[in-house]
């Protein structure tokens, strides 16, 4: 995989990561969750050899490793009394209160259920990644530079060893 073209955006990720401010305020997660998700999340560029039908997508695999690490930040948030920036979200790692004791006693809540919170989160935190690609994308076609980077994402890449 060719990711050169990612070392020439850096200039308009900081722009679009300004303009995306807000999406993520929106978001349920807070700026440190939102961090931490960029650094698990590699963008591709998707039929790069034809720019008119390329398209930047997020290449999320790596987001389920580091969803134990969001639950910490979401703990060290809702303990500091809330997420500021965003992640206004009630959703801890930790004890639910006295409802999901009671389900937990009653075989309702535990080991099953837990999987299914994760999941979203993963999936949310696929989604609002998504949606940074596009915006990305958007950037560099106003900016007039996306076929030139199209074109660096279609080249060969070169080995990657050491």
């Amino acid at each position: 995989m060719n990711n050169r073209w990612t070392d020439q955006v850096v200039g308009e990720r900081m722009t679009v990561d300004k303009e995306f401010t807000q999406d993520v305020i929106d978001s349920e997660f807070s700026n440190q969750e939102w961090n931490l998700i960029m650094s698990a999340v590699e963008f591709e560029i998707e039929n790069p050899e034809s720019p008119a039908d390329a398209r930047i997508v997020a290449n999320t695999e790596k987001v389920a490793t580091i969803v134990p690490e969001l639950d910490d930040i979401n703990a060290q948030m809702q303990a500091m009394g809330g997420a500021p920036g965003g992640g206004s979200r009630d959703r801890g790692s930790g004890g639910g209160g006295i409802v999901d004791s009671v389900k937990s006693a009653l075989g309702m809540g535990g080991d099953g259920g837990e999987d299914e919170p994760d999941q979203e989160r993963i999936d949310a935190a696929s989604e609002l990644a998504g949606r940074y690609g596009e915006e990305l994308q958007a950037h560099l076609e106003s900016k007039g530079r996306w076929a030139e980077i199209c074109a660096v994402a279609a080249q060969a890449p070169t080995d990657d060893g050491p």
